[in-house]
């Protein structure tokens, strides 16, 4: 079974990850703010919590990623493993920006989530 673009996917999930974590570090560095401290401004608090909700979303991505691609297909698995990186793009810059706005990209992302675990259904029934 073939599953490279689930496997590009997940990367472009990580390097978005590993985007944010850099955006924590920035924020530290700029603002003087030294680990293990979590406050700080909102320019701070922004960047964290964005970092934060994505290790929490992960937790539901990547399962749902891998068996909607063993269930019903790696290109299905695929497109929505790029939903969810554009969701959580969508949802890191519109928090950095004006935290209240920060839903769109939220509802994509677990959109995307909801449309991988309905895929690994249709696939389970399928076979």
């Amino acid at each position: 079974m073939q599953l490279q673009w689930t496997a590009w996917a997940t990367l472009a999930a990580l390097l978005t990850y590993i985007w944010m974590i850099r955006n924590v570090g920035r924020m530290r560095m700029k603002l003087g703010i030294k680990a293990p401290e979590m406050n700080g401004p909102t320019e701070f608090l922004s960047v964290q919590r964005v970092q934060a909700n994505t290790v929490e979303q992960m937790l539901l991505f990547f399962p749902a990623l891998w068996m909607c691609a063993v269930f019903l297909g790696d290109k299905w698995a695929a497109a929505g493993g790029a939903l969810w990186v554009v969701g959580r793009l969508m949802y890191a810059l519109a928090y950095y920006r004006e935290p209240r706005k920060r839903g769109p990209g939220f509802l994509l992302t677990v959109g995307a989530s909801f449309l991988l675990m309905l895929g690994t259904v249709v696939g389970l029934i399928m076979h």
